[in-house]
């Protein structure tokens, strides 16, 4: 649900309207979901309502852990490099049980 909805809900809850007639009239699963927008509002304000980023970070997105980037760019080699060794073996693997 977007921020700006959920930001509407709790504003609409705050001037006293029902939560469980808001939940239904939005289709929410419960009133406790508003609730807990509510709270977290309260808590940390309107960044509190955007929807979070969830996930695993892109490999460009994460910086160096001390700014060295040719260290990340040897462990990209070394990725690199283990995929294709495993891949190789496997298809060793595989000839090999062709040929019995």
């Amino acid at each position: 649900m977007a921020a700006y909805l959920r930001a509407l809900l709790v504003q609409r809850f705050l001037a006293r309207e029902a939560a469980g007639d808001l939940a239904t009239e939005v289709g929410l699963s419960s009133p406790e979901l508003l609730k807990t927008w509510v709270r977290q509002y309260r808590r940390e304000g309107i960044e509190a309502l955007r929807p979070k980023l969830k996930g695993r970070p892109r490999e460009t997105d994460r910086s160096p852990p001390d700014g060295n980037e040719e260290l990340v760019r040897l462990q990209r080699e070394n990725d690199l490099l283990r995929a294709r060794n495993a891949y190789l073996k496997k298809l060793k693997a595989l000839r090999d049980e062709g040929q019995r």
